[in-house]
């Protein structure tokens, strides 16, 4: 069974949606090194590898809002862990979802796509380099 595994909210203005979610849910938001326009939000503790610590505990992160259908979707994405996105995208398709961007690679983390459901929801697909946990 694939489990949800993070979130994805887009913002508008970084600033106000970090201020936002720091100041009613108390989170942390991390900035991506580097010039990736994503922010980390730590909604519960991690550890070394950056992995939730507490049983059921997600993290998510944020990105800048987007109404280009080929980029990042314009609204919050529940994203699910997946032996394979190709695998998963070809489930997809075949039950009447279509494929919205990637596979692509975050290097050295995983594999990310998104897809839309049969109800037009956006879903992102997440394989880790490593297998899944269980």
């Amino acid at each position: 069974m694939d489990r949800v595994c993070h979130f994805q909210i887009p913002y508008s203005d970084k600033e106000r949606a970090a201020t936002f979610y720091k100041n009613v849910f108390g989170w942390q938001i991390n900035d991506v090194p580097g010039e990736m326009p994503y922010s980390f939000a730590i909604t519960t503790p991690v550890d070394e590898k950056e992995c939730p610590t507490k049983a059921g505990g997600i993290n998510g992160g944020m990105y800048v809002r987007s109404d280009d259908p080929g980029k990042m979707s314009n609204s919050p994405v529940v994203v699910i862990e997946v032996e394979s996105c190709k695998q998963r995208i070809a489930d997809i398709e075949g039950a009447g979802g279509s494929k919205i961007s990637g596979p692509v690679e975050v290097p050295n983390k995983g594999i990310y796509a998104q897809v839309k459901d049969s109800e037009d929801n956006i879903i992102g697909l997440w394989q880790p380099l490593q297998p899944p946990a269980q």
